[in-house]
């Protein structure tokens, strides 16, 4: 994530065009995560602007990698986190924004704006959509119930460590983890950690 902050696992995510799309299209094809527009908002710019959208979603960085890195995407807007964004901006797959035609950049938080500026140098490529973190969440009382008192509610073994998580699901609590291992390499090294 070079040198853009990166707490308890934050996703900085980062929209930008792949390709210039024409001030006048008819169509702007977006990739997406799942969830982070509604439909609504959709349909809103299409019935103010007259612009078609496509918008096609993935479920992690690395089918988003696969389709950017595999050539010709034929989208216009992607939405990566940071990290994809550097190596995808390395190889080349991105066309620079035209800044005239963004004039709410100067609305934008300077911080956040100043952090990126280590990987996206004046925005040239790329602008902030989405800042957030990835956490971990559970139901104190059902997992102190499972565990008992001494539940390591502060540590990664409530999701590594083999007894602990069968006894978790053997009482019927289910584990759900987002289905991408650059957010789970690093909590698991943390673990592993001697």
């Amino acid at each position: 994530m070079g040198n853009v902050k990166k707490l308890s696992g934050a996703v900085t995510a980062i929209s930008f065009a792949v390709a210039a799309a024409a001030a006048h299209a008819e169509e702007v094809r977006v990739y997406n995560w799942s969830d982070y527009i509604a439909p609504e908002t959709l349909e809103k710019f299409t019935e103010r602007t007259g612009i078609e959208i496509t918008y096609d979603v993935y479920d992690s960085n690395e089918i988003l990698d696969a389709a950017l890195l595999s050539g010709r995407s034929g989208y216009d807007v992607v939405v990566p986190s940071t990290y994809y964004f550097t190596r995808q901006l390395k190889a080349g797959v991105f066309q620079p924004l035209n800044h005239e035609l963004l004039p709410n950049l100067d609305n934008l938080d300077p911080e956040l704006m100043a952090n990126l500026e280590t990987i996206d140098q004046g925005s040239e490529y790329s602008v902030p959509y989405m800042w957030g973190t990835n956490g971990i969440g559970y139901n104190v009382e059902r997992v102190t119930e499972i565990l008992g008192d001494d539940a390591p509610l502060d540590s990664w073994a409530l999701l590594f460590d083999p007894e602990i998580t069968t006894k978790l699901s053997e009482a019927g609590c289910g584990l759900a983890m987002l289905d991408s291992g650059d957010e789970m390499l690093s909590p698991a090294m943390v673990y592993s950690w001697p």
